[in-house]
């Protein structure tokens, strides 16, 4: 079971029973960013007004959300992941994605560019867990969705040759991928 308050290299490693298969993972790599950018889009309509200053809901789920990232313990992934997060939260910001690219004119919606990502994110996810063989980690414990960004993230890293205890620690305990 995942938790909220367990460490980077143990929500690593549990997260990682579920995600083995390589295609898998490459599906990850497109599709979780994929997700974030949405909500980043959709949360983007909305602002608050914070002390004078206007942020929007996507500004501050990025800000709770890169705090907890950089509290697990393994702050070069934490940093990296909030950094990641964040560079996808200021793209979801921008004109080209508040029009979608063009998509919201089609159906005179803000909202409809950031589901039409949110639908393809979350399709390419679910065929690789098909080829997997397993359901998807949040569907035991939903932290699993703040670790997928981190999860991304970190195989990034470790395929660039950084976190290579963390590396060893998930194929020790999970497997190596296939």
């Amino acid at each position: 079971m995942i938790s909220l308050f367990r460490s980077a290299p143990e929500l690593m490693v549990q997260y990682a029973h579920y995600h083995r298969d390589r295609r898998n993972i490459v599906t990850h790599l497109v599709g979780i960013p994929l997700i974030v950018l949405s909500i980043g889009m959709l949360l983007s309509l909305v602002s608050l007004d914070i002390g004078g200053v206007s942020v929007t809901l996507a500004g501050l789920l990025w800000a709770l959300s890169a705090a907890w990232y950089l509290t697990r313990g393994n702050l070069l992934l934490g940093l990296a992941t909030s950094l990641v997060n964040g560079a996808l939260i200021a793209l979801a910001h921008t004109p080209e994605a508040a029009t979608g690219w063009g998509l919201s004119a089609l159906f005179d919606a803000a909202w409809f560019p950031g589901l039409v990502v949110f639908v393809v994110g979350w399709a390419i996810q679910f065929v690789g867990h098909t080829f997997e063989g397993r359901k998807p980690a949040f569907v035991d414990d939903v932290v699993g969705l703040l670790v997928g960004p981190m999860f991304v993230v970190g195989e990034v890293l470790m395929m660039a040759g950084m976190l290579r205890s963390m590396h060893s620690l998930i194929e020790a305990q999970a497997g190596a991928t296939r």
